[in-house]
């Protein structure tokens, strides 16, 4: 039934100015809002897998993974995310490194949050 359609995802933030101001400035992704829809934004990733993401006044932050961005060598990734103001999530019993990488357990991984929490993650393709 579902096999060839185009599915695309979607996750809720508090405010999407900050949101937008987050993922054009610090992520540097291409992003397009829909006033007409309330300040939707769709965040336009390669593949042609749009992502949308909503205004939602009573958000809670997601506490899984909302979106993962493979990237060819994750210290550099991490390096420049970090030179951008993004800071890593810690979490306990995972080992990571001094960076927050997880390392050897499956791809080399490294946790953060938007602005109004979501977590997403850098991970590196092997």
């Amino acid at each position: 039934m579902f096999r060839d359609t185009k599915a695309f995802s979607g996750f809720s933030v508090d405010d999407t100015d900050r949101a937008e101001r987050f993922y054009t400035d610090t992520l540097g992704l291409r992003v397009s809002r829909d006033e007409a829809m309330g300040g939707l934004l769709t965040l336009h990733l390669a593949g042609d897998r749009p992502v949308l993401v909503y205004p939602k006044p009573n958000h809670t932050p997601a506490t899984f993974t909302v979106l993962n961005f493979p990237v060819d060598d994750i210290d550099r990734a991490v390096d420049e995310l970090i030179a951008r103001g993004v800071r890593f999530e810690r979490y306990d019993g995972m080992p990571q490194d001094d960076k927050g990488i997880m390392r050897g357990n499956g791809p080399s991984i490294a946790w953060f949050t938007d602005p109004a929490g979501n977590v997403m993650s850098v991970l590196e393709q092997g």
